[in-house]
């Protein structure tokens, strides 16, 4: 804040919220000074913010979290330029907080952040944060294990999404990180194909593309299995998207750009002639958010530091024939990547 020139914050955004102070409610907005915090939040969640949050004061809003909170910063001494994050507030947010701010403090008082420097300090996780993650990575490691002897030709895909989450929640999660990918055959060449009522065939490749919430942080991981007997082109197509994702994490440490670590699974897929099939990036930053910074793609110049958690997803994909994908966590260490997520990569035939 200092180095920005603010003297005051105005944080909405619940996953900031519950970085900055443990708080986990689903209504809070944070008011920074340099010498004070105060977190509002409703009458519903005044036990539970007593309970979780130490290092700011509690304070019942009557309406409006944010509005209260812009309230009281303006009432602080010293605070004349207050910050909000323009990526996350929306023009009624900003209108309602000018509006209930005395006329002579509507016009300046208010200033866009330069950098969203809170997504700079998430990038970079505490060992207590990369703790929760890999037993967060490791329930989905375990969820896969089960789903394995469940999943069988005949079964639509919500009924294997159903039970991998059920599983889930049977092993402690707090709920999933995402809508679970659950695409089988020729729906396998979605990127993005969220499970339906179709049946999975005798025959084809079957994705799966989930992530737990456990602790609040969250994981993801994506194997592609195969039902039935591969064709040699699925299995040279499979092959090569393993050797490009093991290529890109091997490419994982401090000092690397996230470009070049695209590069590493992008120029295999290039030499394999599948450059083309490969139609996203090769990964992001996870956190108490699924997709956070860095993004790990083409242009990307950010560098790697130990403590960023990443994934590495490189996939290729044909449409009305099949799409394979397969995705881990890393952990940037202090020498290299650590994968969070070890459950078999090898193509699985069932």
């Amino acid at each position: 804040m200092t180095r920005a020139g603010l003297s005051g914050l105005v944080i909405t955004h619940l996953p900031d919220v519950r970085y900055l102070t443990g708080f986990t409610g689903d209504n809070a907005s944070l008011s920074l000074t340099r010498h004070a915090a105060a977190l509002f939040t409703d009458s519903r969640f005044a036990t539970q913010a007593a309970e979780e949050v130490t290092a700011a004061q509690v304070k019942i809003a009557s309406g409006p979290a944010s509005t209260a909170g812009v309230q009281w910063l303006a009432a602080q001494p010293g605070v004349v330029l207050a910050g909000f994050n323009p990526d996350l507030t929306t023009v009624s947010d900003l209108v309602r907080w000018k509006e209930s701010l005395p006329k002579r403090l509507q016009r300046n008082f208010f200033t866009p952040i330069p950098a969203p420097f809170l997504n700079v300090q998430r990038m970079i996780k505490d060992a207590d944060e990369i703790e929760l993650m890999r037993k967060a990575a490791l329930v989905g490691c375990q969820v896969f294990d089960h789903i394995l002897g469940y999943i069988r030709p005949g079964l639509r895909e919500v009924d294997v999404a159903a039970e991998l989450e059920h599983e889930a929640r049977r092993r402690g999660a707090e709920g999933m990180s995402f809508d679970t990918i659950a695409a089988a055959g020729a729906r396998s060449a979605l990127p993005h194909g969220r499970a339906t009522s179709a049946v999975l065939p005798k025959r084809g490749f079957f994705t799966l593309d989930f992530g737990v919430i456990l602790n609040g942080y969250c994981s993801d991981m994506t194997r592609t299995v195969y039902l039935g007997a591969p064709k040699q082109d699925e299995r040279d197509s499979y092959g090569a998207v393993l050797e490009a994702q093991e290529a890109a994490v091997a490419a994982v440490r401090p000092g690397v750009s996230c470009a070049e670590v695209d590069e590493a699974a992008r120029g295999l897929l290039r030499q394999a002639g599948l450059a083309e099939a490969f139609t996203h990036s090769t990964g992001h930053g996870v956190g108490l958010e699924i997709h956070e910074q860095p993004r790990i793609g083409a242009g990307q110049m950010t560098r790697l530091q130990e403590g960023m958690v990443i994934t590495i997803e490189p996939g290729v994909y044909f449409p009305g024939r099949y799409g394979i994908r397969i995705e881990d966590m890393v952990v940037v260490t202090q020498t290299g990547g650590e994968v969070l997520t070890p459950a078999p990569k090898a193509l699985i035939e069932l």
